[in-house]
């Protein structure tokens, strides 16, 4: 049984000081990559849209240092979640060239699922009970946890320190924002698009604190370390997984498959990414529900 730990905030700040320079993804000589000559997948609609469209479109994000990226003067994606949706997509049989990619903002996410605009979902998103109502998820294939990234001079140490005088904010439709929520009701929040124009606001004194998985903070501390820092350690446990249409038993079991028979494989593309730290982590156990 492969357990599951959640990183220090120490250990994950070296994992992003060393990611923001990971290899790009979308290449058959990365880890996962080997594409598939045969596929057995019967059953699955989306699969079957998939081969008859010739090509596969995933669901990503690309403002996340370590985890999905991309690089604007090469148009190169690089990160953890990228190299996932590409092992994904090799797996199924399908070459570098024909996987199309969508920046999807966190409050779109459910909806560009069951519109059939993206086949899958890889870019930190949240097994949550109220998203399984509408979609269905693979995994999880990675495990962290929400925190808070403050300015260098802010006194906010941890949760505990927000108060109706701070304000924090998240991107529209994230769990964080909704955790605040619920847990500091009386805490001011602000919502954006995405992650990097919470840090902007940040970084301009318009808001208090960007809360958001630490993984995905550290990144952004790691850029810039004179202005922002994360505080504190991990508050929740994030479970992160692959959205599928709400349905699609057939693909949820292959990609289970997939990651529960391939620990090597998961390792390596966390090693890729994540792994030059020498921070340990363990690939989580899927969840068949």
């Amino acid at each position: 049984m492969r357990k599951t730990r959640l990183m220090t905030i120490a250990g994950l700040a070296a994992v992003a000081a060393l990611t923001l320079t990971a290899c790009a993804g979308g290449d058959s000589d990365a880890p996962g990559g080997e594409v598939a000559d045969e596929v057995t997948l019967e059953g699955s609609p989306t699969y079957d849209a998939m081969v008859e469209r010739g090509s596969v479109n995933v669901g990503i994000r690309e403002d996340q240092p370590g985890l999905g990226v991309l690089d604007a003067a090469t148009g190169e994606r690089s990160g953890f979640d990228v190299d996932i949706a590409n092992w994904i997509a090799a797996s199924l049989g399908f070459e570098p060239d024909q996987i199309n990619y969508t920046a999807v903002p966190s409050a779109n996410r459910e909806q560009a699922i069951i519109n059939g605009d993206i086949d899958y979902m890889v870019g930190t998103y949240s097994i949550t009970d109220s998203r399984k109502e509408q979609i269905d998820f693979a995994g999880p294939y990675f495990v962290t946890g929400q925190s808070l990234l403050v300015r260098t001079d802010s006194d906010i140490a941890g949760p505990d320190d927000l108060s109706p005088e701070t304000t924090v904010c998240s991107v529209t439709g994230s769990t964080p924002i909704q955790n605040i929520r619920d847990s500091y009701p009386d805490v001011p929040t602000t919502e954006f698009d995405t992650y990097s124009l919470c840090v902007e606001a940040l970084v301009q004194g318009q808001v208090d604190a960007v809360t958001t998985d630490a993984a995905i903070l550290l990144g952004y501390a790691a850029a810039q370390p004179e202005e922002i820092k994360v505080v504190g350690e991990p508050f929740s446990v994030e479970e992160y997984g692959i959205g599928l249409p709400k349905g699609d038993d057939a693909l949820r079991g292959f990609i289970n498959d997939l990651l529960e028979d391939n620990p090597e494989t998961w390792q390596e593309i966390f090693d890729a990414n994540l792994g030059a730290s020498g921070t340990e982590i363990d690939q989580p156990e899927v969840d068949r529900y």
